[in-house]
């Protein structure tokens, strides 16, 4: 029993890290699509080569996608204060490595914004009346300039570390000929946005050297085989949820045919259970290449199939090609079993069927009551939970975001209000951002509590799956 519940903790865990790091992560993809889209045209390599234009991309992965993330992982912890100081310490870390520093900002911004937040709690009641703004403002500059510091001296060369131990241990995979393994390195650095270091730190310089000797190297396809990132993409089409779903199909475009494999890599960050078929993904595709002798004549730039294609030499078209299949049949078959698994279990599946049992009822049943332990009593027998008509003007989605589920719960909600003939207000939000003026806040059985710590003058209603509730319908007979 003891072993179960660690076990049991342990995944709560590792479940909220990762729904934190999806929350830095989730609200930038329109930022990286835009990098990936100039990217994959302008530079050099590109569509529409264009030099003025292409001196964006450095810049933007450089600074812009790693200040974003900073930004928002201090403003999760402590709203737009912690942005700023998460933002500010971030830059730290940029200048002081020579490599893209996402994992940095997602060190730095939460640090920055937990510790501001610390500051002012220090503060709290004993600022004197008209020192407020003095005392706020050089709170934050104070604590922001000192992380920044403490960033560029300690955080960078960390990193920086990390690079280099990565890369020493492909390198000795390749001297040993154990290049299936190398992908147990390849896979993890890549999403941590070490792709480029490795990829032309090590292994282009010796694939060049092979390439002269034998006249292709299949160490050209060790990093930009497409096929594992297009598995995992393909997945994410199929299987899975909100907004990563929606956003799937446009990052496999410029995934595939654009050559822009980072594209892909916040996808990994939301659910790191995934680097596994990331892994066993790139481990197939180099196997396949080494059965058929498969290799490439020169480094395709960008990573497209295109591009691959390109430098193929030939009589080596069936080999390439079989490696990325292979690649992204194997990625793709973990990947969804991954989602799947994550997003069904037992204890779901049964509420599920209560609830099914509850509409077709028309109430509550007793299995629903039993099995949801507490979720719907807190809403019938909660004082303040009564739920007039003439009291509710604005209902809000929540969830750890504010973006997929909830987007597209509050869009079932809404449309089910529109008619109903009911002039009630619905949208969606992150719980941090719940607004005071809310009447009803609607959130996963498993973020209610935290909802209620926030808003609890608010009604809370708890749903165990955003898009088919038939507590939406009960909630509108109440408003009707």
């Amino acid at each position: 029993m003891d072993s179960q519940k660690t076990n049991s903790n342990f995944k709560v865990k590792i479940q909220r890290f990762g729904s934190f790091l999806s929350g830095m992560i989730m609200p930038n993809i329109g930022a990286f699509i835009a990098w990936g889209l100039i990217t994959a045209l302008f530079i050099p390599t590109g569509w529409l080569p264009n030099e003025s234009l292409a001196e964006l991309v450095g810049p933007m992965i450089t600074y812009l996608l790693p200040l974003l993330i900073g930004f928002t992982g201090g403003r999760m912890v402590y709203d737009l204060r912690g942005g700023v100081v998460g933002a500010t310490a971030t830059m730290g870390v940029i200048v002081g490595a020579d490599i893209p520093m996402f994992l940095g900002a997602m060190v730095m911004g939460p640090l920055g914004g937990w510790l501001i937040k610390q500051v002012d709690k220090y503060f709290e009641n004993k600022v004197k009346s008209g020192f407020e703004m003095l005392v706020n403002n050089f709170s934050a500059g104070i604590i922001g300039g000192a992380l920044t510091i403490i960033a560029y001296v300690g955080v960078g060369p960390i990193v920086y570390t990390l690079n280099q131990t990565l890369a020493s241990g492909v390198n000795f995979l390749v001297t040993n000929n154990l290049l299936p393994l190398a992908s147990i390195l390849i896979e993890p650095a890549k999403v941590l946005f070490l792709n480029n270091a490795i990829n032309h730190g090590i292994l282009g310089p010796i694939g060049i050297e092979q390439a002269a000797r034998e006249g292709m190297s299949i160490l050209f396809l060790l990093e930009a085989n497409p096929g594992p990132g297009l598995g995992i993409l393909l997945a994410f089409m199929l299987f899975g949820k909100g907004m990563a779903k929606q956003s799937a199909p446009g990052a496999t475009i410029i995934h595939f045919f654009g050559g822009i494999h980072e594209i892909y890599f916040p996808y990994i960050l939301m659910k790191p259970a995934l680097i596994i078929a990331a892994i066993a993904g790139g481990a197939t595709g180099v196997f396949t290449l080494l059965l058929f002798n498969g290799g490439l004549v020169a480094a395709p730039s960008p990573g497209s199939i295109i591009a691959v294609l390109a430098m193929t030499p030939r009589g080596g078209y069936f080999a390439v090609i079989a490696g990325v299949l292979a690649a992204t049949a194997v990625s793709f078959i973990i990947a969804s079993i991954i989602l799947k698994s994550s997003k069904l279990t037992g204890e779901e599946d049964l509420a599920k069927a209560t609830e099914k049992t509850s509409a077709l009822k028309g109430k509550e049943s007793r299995a629903s009551v039993l099995v949801n332990k507490g979720e719907t009593e807190d809403v019938k027998t909660a004082p303040n939970n009564e739920i007039v008509k003439e009291n509710v003007n604005k209902i809000i989605f929540a969830c750890d975001a504010g973006m997929g589920s909830s987007a597209m719960g509050a869009s079932i909600l809404r449309n089910k209000v529109k008619k109903a003939g009911l002039e009630i207000d619905v949208t969606n939000t992150a719980i941090n951002n719940i607004p005071n003026d809310a009447d009803i806040v609607i959130s996963h059985k498993d973020l209610t509590d935290r909802a209620k710590a926030k808003l609890p003058t608010a009604v809370h209603i708890s749903v165990e799956n955003f898009l088919n509730s038939p507590k939406y319908d009960e909630l509108i007979e109440k408003l009707k």
